[in-house]
């Protein structure tokens, strides 16, 4: 079970098709459009790995890493972000976040990503 969550449906829809490449098999992928609906469904779904935009309406991704973070100390948040400032990158981590890659998601980073933190 993955969580996929960007304002951008291209994003995620990129985001999808990429994870369902790299994890090889048919996993279940949910969607969300902002940060408050990742809280809910992060606490509704518990899943694996949780994939997080940094800048979305209603509750931006920096404050509902919080929130998650806050709600299960081991989860597993990977922040997909076209901002790639130092600064961004450190608040995430500080939230809690447990790695980064930089827009557009491709099968390769998100490979590389997910093999570095040992999660595939």
């Amino acid at each position: 079970m993955y969580l996929v969550v960007d304002d951008s449906k291209m994003a995620r829809k990129m985001a999808v098709k990429n994870l369902r490449l790299v994890v090889g098999e048919s996993p279940t992928i949910v969607e969300a459009v902002n940060g408050q609906e990742a809280v809910d469904l992060y606490k509704e779904y518990k899943p694996k790995v949780c994939f997080m935009d940094l800048t979305m309406p209603v509750m931006d991704g920096f404050e509902a890493i919080l929130h998650i973070c806050k709600f299960d100390k081991d989860a597993k948040i990977i922040v997909i972000s076209a901002d790639i400032q130092e600064l961004s990158m450190q608040k995430s981590k500080e939230n809690g976040a447990i790695g980064f890659i930089k827009k557009p998601v491709n099968q390769e980073n998100l490979t590389s990503m997910l093999t570095t933190l040992g999660l595939i």
